[in-house]
């Protein structure tokens, strides 16, 4: 499955402006497709840190099932961007975030997309947990 072509409903919760930075670009002056991981990384904790108060206690909190990005142009310093940031149907234990990446203020470009599928963790087993009702209640 590629991003690009899920119809998994989805419900936007949050959009992250970030300023590309000289240093993740590469040797051939775009950004390093290590980096969008980053970007992604970047929005889904500006709204963990927004909206999911079980996360600031440390007993519980997400791993990374998987991840995938689609990368569909390349993107060059200096530019500000917007990730969107996407969840879709939750679980029990786990749901998925999908992010664009788009030039700041516009939609008619889109650099990349992808998603990464997160399960919810008890951290002191270190075993999946069932989501709680207030993080449900989010993605819902």
């Amino acid at each position: 499955m590629t991003e690009s072509n899920d119809t998994t409903p989805r419900k936007l919760v949050h959009t992250a402006r970030i300023g590309v930075r000289w240093r993740d670009m590469d040797l051939n002056r775009h950004v390093n497709n290590v980096v969008y991981f980053r970007y992604f990384e970047q929005a889904r904790i500006e709204w963990f840190d927004l909206a999911v108060n079980a996360w600031r206690d440390r007993s519980h909190g997400i791993v990374i099932a998987n991840a995938y990005c689609n990368f569909l142009q390349p993107l060059a310093y200096p530019a500000t961007i917007e990730v969107p940031l996407l969840v879709g149907p939750p679980g029990r234990s786990s749901f998925t975030f999908y992010y664009e990446i788009h030039p700041e203020g516009s939609r008619s470009t889109k650099y990349a997309d992808g998603y990464t599928r997160v399960v919810w963790i008890d951290r002191r087993t270190g075993r999946s947990a069932p989501l709680p009702d207030h993080l449900r209640a989010l993605l819902a």
